[in-house]
């Protein structure tokens, strides 16, 4: 996950799915809810972290304290830039 284009779109195709199918309005509010709650606080979690593992800016067994609030903000240039 080194590459900055995977990245992206292993964040943005996703979210590109739930705002499809918040538009199509095909599902129920609640499933909706629990979708974003995956994609925002397991899904991204992850992936943001296993991003800065792989980058070896952290060690591979704190990729899941990246869902502390403002941890991503910390490692905002590493992630979104570099």
């Amino acid at each position: 996950m080194k590459n900055i284009f995977v990245y992206y779109l292993t964040i943005l195709i996703p979210f590109t799915f739930i705002i499809w199918l918040i538009k199509s309005s095909s599902i129920n509010s609640t499933y909706l809810v629990g979708l974003l709650f995956v994609y925002l606080f397991i899904f991204r979690t992850y992936v943001d972290g296993k991003r800065l593992s792989d980058k070896n800016i952290i060690p591979k067994k704190d990729i899941w304290k990246m869902i502390i609030p403002g941890k991503r903000f910390e490692y905002f240039k590493e992630l979104y830039l570099k």
